[in-house]
């Protein structure tokens, strides 16, 4: 539930940042004080007293990045897998799920095909897979020559 808040916070406060920055006029951004005719001496325009939109866009970018932390150390918080979540019971180590998947593979029968679903994120795409090669029908015995 905190998580959930937390994002739609983050969110109201990616708007606000967004909309505040857009609504600041800009420092003489003209293509003269791009190339040094602009009447300061500063390398981005003359420096300005802080105002209330310049003030706000200093509260959403704290703000922001505060969100971004909160979200981020919320996110990890939680059973590392599905079956962590089982009340009662402790979350399976890898270990034990690597074996006790070995001992289902061994019992396959090896007559009949097995596909296998990989989750990788390494995978590009799904692949439709093929189907298995069988070997050529044995040639029937020649029948012998007939005696002429």
């Amino acid at each position: 539930m905190v998580f959930y808040f937390v994002t739609a916070l983050y969110v109201f406060v990616c708007f606000t940042m967004m909309l505040v920055v857009y609504l600041q006029q800009g420092k003489g951004g003209d293509i003269a004080s791009a190339f040094g005719g602009g009447s300061s001496q500063a390398a981005f325009g003359a420096r300005s007293g802080a105002t209330v939109l310049s003030r706000a866009t200093w509260i959403c970018a704290a703000a922001f990045i505060i969100g971004a932390l909160a979200l981020g150390i919320l996110g990890k918080q939680g059973p590392g897998s599905v079956l962590g979540g089982l009340p009662g019971e402790p979350q399976p180590s890898q270990k034990w799920f690597e074996s006790q998947l070995l001992a289902a593979v061994e019992n396959f029968d090896r007559a009949r095909p097995v596909f296998v679903e990989g989750e990788s994120k390494a995978v590009p795409g799904p692949k439709a897979p093929t189907p298995p090669r069988t070997a050529p029908a044995p040639a029937a015995p020649a029948a012998p020559a007939a005696p002429k």
